[in-house]
């Protein structure tokens, strides 16, 4: 909130995402779509020589330039601790109408959000900008952020699948930009995987992904950014206790399963299906329950043939009946939906998304990996003796 006397916070739009070409289109597009915005982007290509450039810029060019310092030898911390102090000076200049905070390539939306949030400013909107072309390549890219040159710090160990399905799965619009001439052209199958990856997000067709080039008219990228957007709420639709994860859907080649059983799994049959069920899709996410780990719920999280599983707390179950008092509402929402007589929250809910994904031969997969009708009548006792398989993996 504005103090007297100062001019009012222009409220912010967020613009990120891996593909380069469309970031700049629909940032262009923005400056076109609201004329006296300003653009702040931080460039963090030469932070392993220890510097981080930021500019400010509008649509006749950049109006200002300089250096953040480098913080604990890490690109992003460098971001966080100098976007407000931006933004605070755009504030106090007064005249901007919208105020566009251009990510650099590998940086994720949902930490700057809260950044700008927590440092007095609204969110709008989040923009991930992506050429739809892309998209399952992208999400196939298993390699190191750090061997394309991408990662934000020394210690960065993120890949490309997994931070692009981030970025795309936060936003609340996704600006959708042309290949540029002599690139892949986006079919039926590109833009139903993009639809079927996130289907609540706003898509906007930007145009022709030349940043060089003139945006198309029409403010329809501008409504759709500055429509508003929850940034807690974003971040309880990203924890997988209550995670906002996409329905059943078949259409133009892609395919997205739920899988939803209130069994557990068996720890060494899972462990020995993690490779094949982790290749089985193109994006799969979600929480599931061991056997032996009845207490813990565990994360699903799988991009580019690589997994990732960690525990996400405790399932609700679990929990003495005056600790709920301390668990936010969505999160026991969530667990009501879920809820059962016997087991409570605790359940297997994933879900898997890929063009030319075989439904049939993944449920009979997943089921081969619950406990059977005589271990699961065996009950919690015997379950608790099931050998640690995955221990190692939870570095438990």
């Amino acid at each position: 909130m504005s103090e007297p006397g100062r001019f009012p916070e222009p409220p912010v739009v967020i613009v990120g995402g891996l593909h380069a070409d469309a970031r700049r289109a629909a940032v262009a597009r923005l400056l076109a779509d609201v004329p006296g915005s300003v653009v702040l982007h931080h460039d963090l290509a030469t932070a392993a020589a220890g510097t981080v450039v930021r500019t400010v810029r509008d649509a006749t060019g950049i109006l200002a330039a300089g250096e953040a310092p480098l913080v604990n030898d890490c690109a992003c911390c460098a971001l966080r601790e100098d976007l407000v102090p931006e933004l605070v000076r755009l504030a106090d200049a007064g005249g901007t109408p919208l105020a566009v905070v251009e990510l650099w390539d590998s940086v994720e939306p949902k930490a700057m959000a809260e950044v700008v949030t927590a440092g007095g400013f609204t969110v709008a909107g989040v923009v991930t900008a992506v050429d739809p072309a892309l998209v399952l390549p992208y999400l196939g890219n298993g390699d190191d952020l750090a061997e394309g040159g991408l990662a934000a710090a020394a210690t960065d160990q993120r890949t490309v699948a997994d931070t692009f399905a981030r970025q795309l799965e936060y936003a609340s619009v996704l600006a959708l930009a042309e290949p540029l001439p002599g690139s892949p052209e986006a079919d039926d199958e590109d833009r139903e995987l993009l639809a079927q990856l996130h289907p609540t997000a706003r898509r906007v067709p930007i145009g022709h992904g030349n940043p060089a080039g003139t945006p198309p008219a029409g403010p329809e990228l501008a409504r759709a950014a500055l429509a508003g957007f929850d940034v807690e709420a974003a971040a309880a639709a990203q924890h997988p206790a209550c995670a906002l994860l996409p329905a059943e859907a078949d259409a133009h080649g892609v395919a997205t399963l739920v899988w939803h059983r209130r069994r557990p799994f068996h720890p060494e049959r899972l462990y020995a299906a993690l490779e094949d069920l982790t290749c089985a899709a193109a994006r799969s996410r979600g929480r599931f329950w061991l056997a032996g780990k009845g207490d813990t719920l565990l994360h699903w999280d799988a991009a580019g043939g690589a997994l990732c599983v960690e525990s996400a707390g405790p399932w609700l179950a679990s929990l003495p009946d005056a600790a709920w008092e301390l668990v936010p509402p969505v999160r026991r929402a969530a667990a009501a939906l879920d809820w059962h007589p016997e087991h409570g929250d605790r359940c297997q809910h994933l879900v898997f998304t890929s063009p030319g994904l075989d439904r049939d031969g993944l449920e009979r997969l997943l089921e081969s990996c619950l406990l059977t009708d005589a271990e699961y009548a065996a009950g919690q006792a015997a379950w608790d003796l099931l050998p640690p398989a995955f221990d190692t993996l939870l570095e438990v």
